[in-house]
């Protein structure tokens, strides 16, 4: 089975909540319909339906779908769907993505304008906060069961707090920070700091390496792939967290990805991205969607339906119709110019076709009647469109659960590629474990793929810093990680690269380096007098 059925989360909380308030007295209610975790986990099926709640919170955001029932109140399930936001700042704020929308705030992300009283960023805020509250719960039921099925279980719901920690340390920096040792009460979570949160997240990592299943083991479950992946992000950025290189963690990390002989490059580049790229060798952890189970106006709804508008035929995205909004910049399109055997205006002459600007068949643009310049960002032709996550199989056939509204195809999270890309960049930074040679061609292996044969390779003096914030671009648009390379390289908010309506100008502007962290939301602040908020935000 590609997906996991979900448990409703009102069925869990019940048990949880009464667990929480009855655990230390360790008596057993007469009345039948209260709910315990001795009542809900009865059997090793049910820890698993539970855990799928786990993995659900990162794709779907209420508990019908596709609205109806929010996991949160007061945020929208559309747009408070924990994908959506976690793309939204990841490429919304760069040179990868703009937005059309009037909705709310949406704009400032791309001119980097957004305050704490933004309701996009309080959004992805607490879907973090709600996935890790929701594995503190699970971990604190499922500590001390000695079933072997339910230890593994135990270890992924860690992996999940884990991740949605990282993403709190890459996005928020300071933020609360609770376990599963903090008991429900009433009590002001602690703020903790980015260097402290970054050791407890490489600490669960390293302590759940062991216990989790083998990479692949069951399709979109945290494995140690998984778990090697996300620690080789977390060293690989550790100079922008911590101040401190930790290349040669990042290398030994890549290397254990790369060693196990489970993954492997898919002979496509556009099979990662469409709705059977369950069958990709080169998914290592994946959100996954389905057009039945997971249906939200978040997710890889939104990505596959706003991306759709100008000239597109929604044929070839394989649903009915598009939102419109989400296109690139001019900026972005001349990373693929860059290294290069054609140039812009060449580019400009092609055809509208899906790979209209270079050889490389990553070039996902859509170019007919779309201008490559934004004069407005309002205007949905302004900007060229992508074409990159489709609801088609890799036979050009409709997705299985084929719908209108919702699609089939996973979002790939962690993949092979990126692997590939770290290890290189960690060597160029002065990483040891690791040699150039092996960079070179595994840089090299990822181009023959996209050039369909050795035309587009490089050599071991093209290999710089500066190329590799191109080529993971590149391979890794739209993926969401854009922000995160940018304020590596330094060139997120400072004038060292511009992109168009950057520092909300035109022809883009440099923008304070506050910025390169969001900040605490404003109602969270009022809500836990003990926080304090990122610098540079009033």
């Amino acid at each position: 089975m590609k997906k996991y059925k979900v448990l409703s989360i009102a069925f869990v909380l019940s048990a949880l909540m009464v667990t929480s308030c009855m655990k230390d007295l360790n008596v057993t209610p007469l009345d039948k319909n209260v709910m315990t975790s001795a009542t809900v986990y009865n059997s090793p099926a049910a820890y698993k339906e539970g855990l799928a709640k786990l993995y659900a919170t990162l794709a779907i955001s209420g508990q019908q779908g596709a609205s109806g029932q929010p996991d949160i109140a007061g945020i929208d399930e559309g747009f408070g769907n924990y994908l959506r936001q976690f793309w939204n700042c990841q490429e919304l704020t760069t040179d990868e993505a703009v937005m059309a929308w009037n909705d709310a705030t949406i704009k400032n992300f791309h001119w980097q304008t957004w305050t704490a009283s933004d309701v996009f960023i309080a959004a992805i805020y607490s879907r973090i906060m709600y996935t890790v509250t929701l594995c503190n719960e699970y971990i604190r039921a499922t500590a001390g069961n000695t079933d072997p099925d339910i230890i593994k279980y135990n270890a992924e719901a860690r992996f999940l707090r884990a991740l949605a920690y990282y993403h709190a340390i890459d996005m928020f920096g300071n933020p609360p920070f609770v376990t599963e040792a903090d008991k429900p009460a009433a009590f002001y979570p602690k703020q903790t700091t980015r260097a402290a949160l970054f050791t407890y997240v490489e600490s669960e990592l390293k302590a759940i390496e062991t216990v989790l299943g083998d990479p692949k083991f069951e399709y979109a479950r945290a494995d140690k792939g998984a778990a090697w992946t996300l620690l080789a992000k977390l060293y690989l950025n550790a100079k922008v967290y911590i101040g401190t290189d930790r290349s040669t963690d990042c290398i030994t990390y890549c290397n254990k990805v790369i060693s196990s002989g489970k993954y492997s490059l898919s002979p496509k580049y556009l099979n990662n991205f469409l709705a059977d790229n369950n069958t990709s060798p080169e998914m290592i952890f994946p959100i996954t969607s389905d057009g039945q189970h997971t249906k939200t106006y978040g997710g890889m709804t939104y990505l596959v339906h706003a991306a759709l508008g100008g000239s597109i035929p929604p044929s070839m995205i394989g649903v009915g119709s598009g939102w419109g909004g989400i296109r690139t910049t001019s900026a972005f399109v001349k990373t693929f110019t860059r290294n290069a055997d054609v140039s812009t205006t060449d580019a400009l002459k092609a055809s509208a076709t899906v790979n209209p600007t270079t050889k490389d068949s990553r070039s996902l643009f859509w170019s007919d009647g779309q201008s490559l310049e934004i004069n407005d960002i309002g205007q949905f032709t302004d900007g060229w469109a992508i074409t990159k996550f489709r609801n088609l199989t890799s036979t050009g056939a409709a997705a299985p659960h084929a719908d209108p509204d919702f699609v089939d195809t996973d979002y790939p999270l962690f993949r092979f590629a990126d692997v590939y890309l770290m290890y290189a960049e960690a060597v160029l930074r002065g990483g040891t474990g690791g040699d150039a040679n092996t960079a070179l061609g595994y840089v090299n292996a990822i181009r023959t793929r996209a050039y369909g044969g050795t035309t587009g390779n490089i050599t071991s003096a093209n290999l710089t810093l500066d190329f590799m914030l191109d080529e993971r671009g590149r391979e890794l648009y739209w993926e969401g990680y854009r922000r995160t390379d940018l304020i590596r390289f330094d060139k997120f908010s400072t004038g060292s690269y511009l992109w168009p309506w950057k520092g909300n100008s035109a022809a883009g502007a440099a923008t304070q380096a506050y910025l390169n962290i969001f900040p605490i939301p404003s109602a969270d602040l009022g809500a836990n007098p003990t926080l304090k908020q990122n610098p540079g935000y009033n």
